[in-house]
């Protein structure tokens, strides 16, 4: 399970918004065949798992390990419980269960209405902490969302005329970049996407772009600014219209419900499993206001700014630190967030080992 937990890693942000699926077949002790999910709208993980081995001969007194327990609907490809119980195998080790409700157990069951024996729960914290983005999305209707900021030594977000660049490092710049190739959305309020003008794309390392959100409540930002740019689409949160122009799309909300909730409600329509939120301190606090976080990374500087505009406070600790060049990485985890994830040990989760 082990191995099939590194391999489901490799499929990264390529497989979103489906999960990430390593497979293993094992035969007396040796893997015969492997693999994972590697793209979304490809074959799944047992597809290419079982296609692998060499001499089907042995499937018979072979065992599968899947890290997410095998669908059982028909969707862009068959459902993979069928090509299981028809491969031959009779013996089936699931990670975690997949909490999609087309799923949620169906798959398993399946299998065990064929004559298989399904053994579940290995190595299942580590499964469901994998795919927290997409367990999450499915059990709680919303996006995984990520607050990250940079802090100075003394606690501050920028200077008192909002100006930040640049707190952090070069490492951590880079670092960021990375993050944001891990992700489906990135978003920003009004006042940071004026005075920082952020392109919010991925740059110096190679990833896909997220999809672009900015708050712009009043439509007061200028179509020069560079998320205009209509080279990556782009979302923008509004008060007042409903429209799509090229690769960019304005969504009007409603004044009387909180934004944060509505926008998360808008992205969980969208299919996007996750948004990292890059500030500033009031659009981050608000998140936080609601409870509509489930980690928090915060680069933490060296410098020191002696007054400016204080970096957002979360309501618990940072459980984890961790260098970034010349800067610190803070870890923070939302109080809920095992029990969100359906993890009955409520003790701190190891958010840091896929950073």
């Amino acid at each position: 399970m082990d191995h099939a937990l590194d391999l489901a890693a490799r499929g990264g942000r390529a497989v979103m918004p489906n999960p990430l699926v390593g497979a293993v077949v094992v035969h007396n002790d040796r893997i015969i065949g492997e693999g994972y999910h590697q793209r979304y709208g490809g074959p799944h993980a047992e597809v290419f798992a079982i296609n692998s081995v060499f001499d089907r001969t042995l499937l018979k007194d072979a065992t599968i390990y899947v890290t997410l327990e095998p669908c059982s609907h028909f969707g862009k490809t068959p459902p993979c419980a069928d090509l299981v119980i028809q491969s031959g195998i009779r013996n089936v080790v699931v990670g975690c269960r997949d909490p999609n409700p087309k799923v949620a157990g169906q798959g398993i069951q399946k299998l065990r209405n064929a004559g298989i024996v399904v053994h579940e729960g290995i190595r299942e914290r580590e499964c469901i902490m994998l795919n927290r983005r997409f367990i999450l999305f499915q059990r709680m209707k919303r996006p995984y969302v990520i607050l990250k900021w940079a802090e100075t030594a003394d606690h501050f977000i920028a200077r008192q005329d909002g100006s930040s660049k640049w707190i952090s490092g070069e490492f951590s710049r880079r670092t960021t970049h990375r993050w944001r190739s891990q992700e489906m959305s990135i978003l920003v309020g009004t006042k940071t996407a004026l005075l920082d003008n952020p392109h919010l794309t991925v740059r110096h390392v190679e990833g896909e772009n997220p999809l672009r959100v900015v708050i712009d409540t009043n439509l007061s930002l200028p179509t020069s600014l560079a998320l205009f740019d209509d080279q990556v689409a782009t979302l923008v949160f509004n008060s007042s219209v409903d429209k799509q122009e090229g690769l960019t799309e304005w969504k009007r909300l409603a004044p009387d419900r909180p934004l944060p909730q509505q926008i998360l409600e808008y992205l969980f329509a969208k299919q996007q499993l996750s948004v990292i939120i890059e500030g500033g301190t009031h659009t981050l606090q608000s998140f936080v206001h609601l409870g509509l976080w489930d980690e928090a990374r915060v680069f933490q500087s060296k410098k020191s700014f002696g007054t400016g505009i204080p970096a957002p406070h979360l309501p618990v600790a940072g459980h984890t630190t961790m260098p970034s060049g010349k800067d610190r990485i803070e870890i923070f985890q939302h109080p809920e967030l095992a029990h969100r994830l359906g993890i009955h040990d409520s003790s701190i989760l190891r958010i840091e080992d896929d950073l």
